[in-house]
């Protein structure tokens, strides 16, 4: 059964890659925000610890975001909002299982497929963020 584009599609499509997520963080005792909070500091960057719970409420909407920011750091994997070569680390492995099991679902689709994809849902996800301010 095909969903039609639409908020059923994509929740469904998040809820299940989510699902996915989880299993390749069981080991590292991460839980999916924690990750998110991770692969913020790594992607988008920060200048302290303040700057990356900031940068992870605006993109992932973590209300806690200084807590999770203080779990991880606690942990070792962030330090003055900043990977630690652990964080690094476990992102790399993480990465790495989710590659192994997932990525076919990721390969040989038409370039002009993921264009229009790319271009389609960023723009949900931009107008989506309007409706937020």
């Amino acid at each position: 059964m095909t969903t039609p584009f639409g908020p059923q599609l994509i929740g469904e499509t998040e809820k299940t890659l989510t699902a996915l997520l989880r299993r390749f963080l069981a080991e590292t005792g991460l839980s999916e925000p924690q990750w998110v909070t991770l692969r913020v500091a790594q992607l988008y960057g920060a200048d302290d610890t303040e700057g990356l719970a900031a940068a992870v409420a605006d993109r992932a909407h973590f209300p806690d975001a200084t807590v999770l920011v203080g779990s991880l750091t606690d942990r070792g994997l962030l330090e003055d909002g900043r990977l630690t070569p652990a964080g690094r680390d476990v992102i790399s492995s993480v990465l790495a299982a989710s590659e192994r099991q997932t990525g076919g679902i990721w390969r040989d689709h038409p370039a002009a497929d993921l264009e229009a994809t790319t271009r389609v849902l960023n723009q949900v996800l931009a107008r989506a963020r309007v409706l937020l301010d």
